[in-house]
């Protein structure tokens, strides 16, 4: 009886276990279901994403977004049922190979820590105020994990720019005397070419409903979304989605990558607009930007425009107005930068609503007439994807019968890019590119540029572009030569004199490095000091006629005296009278006697020396130096201490390039 008694107890035990078992199966199987109804509804009526679907990681992870954190789910138990989240607040996707990891979206959505894989114990219980901090931190850890992974992906902080709306405006920061403008009815039609290569979701959307928002809509005759052959998810199908519920707004595909010129000139030739306005995928426009830009050009055809470039930060995404004057300016290494000005509006306050002729443009928002773009060449298309091209075409049109303006009632703010991580991928395409304008425009000038770029140097020297059709464009459209360029478009640029044994990078004998200036100083100076010698041109010194010994690839800044350390200042606009007995001009005045290799301050008659670094170190001065240095260059009582032997090495042979 008893045997019998334990056989029907177990047999009562495996038959509730199994009952348990089927009955976990079926509510599995109707939550399932109920799921599956939920997605096949909501893919029967698609609205316009925002941004593209979030990949979630598939089994054994599982991750929900909601909108909120509940204090009464805790980890290791079953989240809150799918039927009690609306759609709007819930966001499933199976992960796909290849795709990213998910990043904290912006809005009410929040990331919920992955359940407990299946097979594993739940942890023991614990509060409410501990699961909600280990969850806070967990979001705080990974959202600083997604921004250094953005920041390194893209050049700027795209987990941040995610949460901000599409459609923000941005704060008024025109001259008063703008707002009163009043402009030609009849204003010429425009088609904004926007060029993109895997840019990020939130910051070419931005840009698009910027435009929409600020351009009036008698003047946009279309927006271009030409894509150049990106690879990222978000730019396929939804992209392609959501620019079908944009009116006005036309997305173009190229099959292969073209580059910036390429890209662009793709959109030029699909255009229907009179004017063309060629925009980075990262821009933010003010209102009012359009109209004082195409009323230049309905002036005159041959004249190309741009708005003031404004700055969106990398990392905060706050706007920053820029300065107004500014122009477009470039060095002898054929690198492009935006030049201020202020003491011109405090001499001429009517210059505050003036356009200002400029010697180049930068590539962020460049406007000119379609036919004439076409007429002048386009975009050089033999220049390799990105870098240069907008020097390119700014030596052209000035050369070939057009001109540059910047229009200061016109404002387009550009985000700018963290350039540590953000590094360009081919730098030898850059300088091949480089190559092509020096050999193209720049005739026998082109030989400074080789001397302070000898990495286009070498490359010149193993291979020549091939610029047949160019300089046949440049004969038949009579274009003036280079030396017409920097007399009468940019007398400002300094012009070497690169005479030898008097120029190139200064070698210290006692270091065996050269003179440095650390990066970040900017054009109005800072403190000399020696480093190891770059090698690249980028330390490249120039000992002229007048006795200035000019530093860096535009040689805009002259070494100085500043007590007893070697500095560098913004040279005089002119040249120093030998009569002159001002202090500042006497201060800029050096002597090198070959013999001994002595760099003498006229001056003080006191050399420069290379004093090693000791216990006065640069960062105890406050200084910034973000290069690693051996010493600073101070002036000494003259001696035959190595330290004071210089001789000027130049890297490429003064008589060609």
């Amino acid at each position: 009886m008893r045997l019998c008694g334990r056989a029907a107890a177990v047999r009562r035990r495996v038959l509730c276990l199994w009952l348990l078992l089927l009955g976990f199966a079926l509510v599995t199987l109707a939550l399932s279901d109920l799921f599956n109804r939920d997605r096949d509804h909501s893919h029967q009526n698609p609205a316009p994403p925002r941004r593209p679907l979030q990949r979630i990681p598939s089994a054994p992870d599982l991750e929900v977004i909601v909108d909120s954190w509940d204090p009464a789910l805790e980890l290791g138990v079953d989240v809150a049922p799918l039927k009690s989240l609306q759609e709007d607040q819930l966001l499933f996707v199976p992960s796909t190979q290849g795709t990213k990891n998910p990043t904290q979206r912006k809005g009410t959505y929040k990331v919920i820590l992955p359940g407990v894989i299946k097979g594993t114990t739940a942890p023991p219980a614990r509060t409410h105020e501990e699961i909600g901090k280990q969850v806070r931190l967990h979001l705080e850890d990974k959202e600083k994990d997604d921004e250094l992974s953005a920041v390194q992906k893209y050049g700027f902080n795209e987990v941040l720019s995610e949460r901000i709306s599409v459609q923000r405006r941005l704060p008024e920061a025109r001259h008063p005397e703008c707002l009163g403008e009043q402009y030609s009815e009849s204003l010429p039609s425009a088609s904004v070419v926007i060029c993109f290569h895997e840019e990020a979701w939130s910051t070419l959307l931005r840009t698009v409903h910027s435009v929409l928002d600020t351009a009036p809509k008698q003047y946009l005759q279309e927006v271009l979304l030409v894509d150049d052959l990106s690879q990222h998810g978000h730019l396929k199908s939804v992209l392609s989605e959501y620019v079908s519920h944009l009116e006005g707004v036309r997305l173009i595909r190229s099959n292969k990558r073209l580059g910036v010129g390429g890209c662009r000139s793709l959109g030029a030739a699909r255009a229907a607009g009179e004017v063309l306005v060629f925009m980075d995928s990262h821009c933010e426009c003010e209102k009012g930007w359009l109209e004082p830009l195409l009323e230049r050009v309905a002036q005159d055809r041959t004249r190309v425009v741009s708005p003031i470039m404004d700055v969106i930060h990398w990392q905060t995404f706050q706007y920053n107005a820029t300065q107004w004057p500014v122009r477009g300016v470039f060095d002898w290494r054929l690198d492009f930068s935006w030049e201020s000005n202020p003491q011109l509006q405090e001499k001429d306050p009517d210059s505050a609503v003036q356009a200002m002729r400029s010697p180049a443009l930068g590539g962020g928002v460049v406007v000119i007439d379609r036919h004439f773009f076409q007429s002048v060449g386009g975009y050089d298309p033999g220049m390799l994807l990105w870098g240069a091209e907008q020097i390119e075409l700014s030596i052209r049109v000035w050369s070939c019968g057009g001109s540059m303006e910047v229009v200061p009632c016109s404002r387009v703010a550009h985000v700018d890019h963290h350039h540590l991580p953000y590094v360009f991928p081919d730098q030898e395409g850059l300088q091949r590119n480089k190559i092509r304008i020096a050999d193209t425009w720049m005739d026998a000038y082109r030989k400074i540029f080789y001397r302070r770029d000898t990495l286009a140097h070498f490359i010149r020297q193993s291979e020549s572009p091939n610029i047949t059709e160019r300089l046949r464009l440049k004969r038949s459209l009579g274009c003036r030569n280079f030396h017409w360029y920097l007399t009468t478009v940019y007398p400002q640029l300094y012009i070497p004199q690169d005479r030898p044994a008097l120029s190139g990078e200064l070698y210290n004998v006692g270091t065996g490095s050269c003179a440095d200036l650390p990066r970040g100083q900017g054009l109005q100076g800072g403190v000399m000091n020696v480093a190891p010698c770059s090698g690249t041109g980028s330390q490249h010194c120039d000992l002229n006629s007048d006795s200035e010994v000019r530093w860096g690839p535009m040689g805009a800044l002259c070494l100085d005296a500043e007590g007893e350390k070697v500095v560098v200042t913004p040279c005089p606009k002119h040249k120093p009278s030998s009569s002159s007995s001002s202090s500042s001009s006497s201060r800029l005045q050096w002597k090198f006697i070959k013999l001994s290799g002595q760099l003498v301050h006229q001056q003080s008659q006191l050399c420069v020396e290379a004093v090693k670094e000791g216990g006065l170190s640069q960062s105890s001065q406050g200084e910034a130096n973000t290069r690693t240095s051996t010493g600073r260059l101070l002036l000494r009582p003259c001696t035959h201490h190595p330290r004071q032997q210089w001789h000027f090495e130049q890297l490429v042979a003064p008589k060609g390039a």
